[in-house]
């Protein structure tokens, strides 16, 4: 069901006029927008930040290697994916890999800043989008998965955000989470990245607990590349700007490819059960109990 931003009345429609009060979001950039005054892109946060990341997600190997772990994690643990929302959906390069891989599903992509979502569009056509607040996910009992890939660490209510989520989820549901992992490696790229913080190894999984939701899945990636992550981290610190995030994803093309099968070989051990203490980042899968 969905929620009126207006009068908060439940109901069931194909778009979001509200049938007890009658009102009806605003459009943004041809886009619903339920949060309004936040979709322009306030904080410190830069909207040109999507027009760099479409040109360079597709062929980055972490980007790429990140996506294939998802899908993985979603065919083993999620295998029959039917209604399915993203948070911090960005260009939509993750919900095409869950497209492709779950045609048969309902997807709905959402965006704080509505600058990304005409590039989420592009690659997910036909797919409701919106621009929408993750700490007041408008829908109850909806979804039986809901995503959010490296969204959680830009926003400091973020235990806020799981009971968002966790309203938004019907019982039985699952929801994917991926986050940048340990406090150690926090640098600049982290503090132009607008990221409020890295997490500690256990602490996703005690807010996800704590939110009421049950652990089926964790474990770290990017480990083997972790050496790789200090040194060129402590080679730009002084990298002004957004530079220095989008600098760590422009590479030769021999080192892309290097590190991509240092990550798929990260891939093949998970795949096998093996669970990564350490590493750049973290993802989780947890359910929310039907009784």
């Amino acid at each position: 069901m969905k929620i009126c931003t207006h009068c908060k009345f439940n109901f069931v429609a194909p778009d979001w006029i509200c049938p007890w009060c009658g009102f009806m979001p605003c459009q943004i950039g041809g886009f619903t927008s339920l949060a309004p005054d936040i979709a322009r892109g306030e904080g410190g946060y830069s909207p040109e930040a999507f027009k760099e990341l479409v040109v360079l997600e597709a062929d980055n190997f972490w980007f790429r290697a990140r996506n294939r772990l998802i899908i993985w994690s979603f065919k083993k643990y999620l295998p029959h994916l039917q209604r399915y929302l993203e948070i911090g959906c960005g260009t939509g390069y993750v919900l095409r890999g869950v497209a492709q891989s779950f045609p048969n599903a309902k997807l709905t992509g959402s965006e704080l800043f509505s600058a990304g979502l005409p590039f989420a569009a592009t690659r997910v056509p036909q797919m409701e989008l919106l621009q929408m607040d993750a700490r007041h996910i408008q829908y109850v009992d909806e979804f039986d998965a809901i995503g959010a890939f490296d969204v959680l660490e830009h926003i400091e209510e973020d235990e806020q955000v799981l009971q968002s989520m966790w309203l938004a989820l019907r019982p039985g549901g699952a929801i994917a989470i991926s986050v940048p992992q340990h406090r150690w490696l926090w640098s600049a790229a982290d503090t132009h990245a607008c990221h409020v913080r890295r997490y500690q190894t256990r602490e996703l999984c005690t807010k996800v607990q704590r939110a009421g939701f049950t652990v089926v899945f964790e474990t770290s990636f990017v480990s083997l590349l972790i050496p790789a992550m200090l040194v060129s981290r402590l080679c730009k610190q002084k990298t002004l700007g957004a530079k220095i995030v989008f600098s760590e994803l422009r590479l030769p093309t021999w080192l892309n490819e290097l590190f991509e099968a240092v990550m798929e070989l990260e891939r093949q051990l998970i795949k096998w059960g093996a669970r990564l203490p350490v590493g750049g980042s973290r993802l989780l899968i947890a359910t929310k109990p039907v009784n």
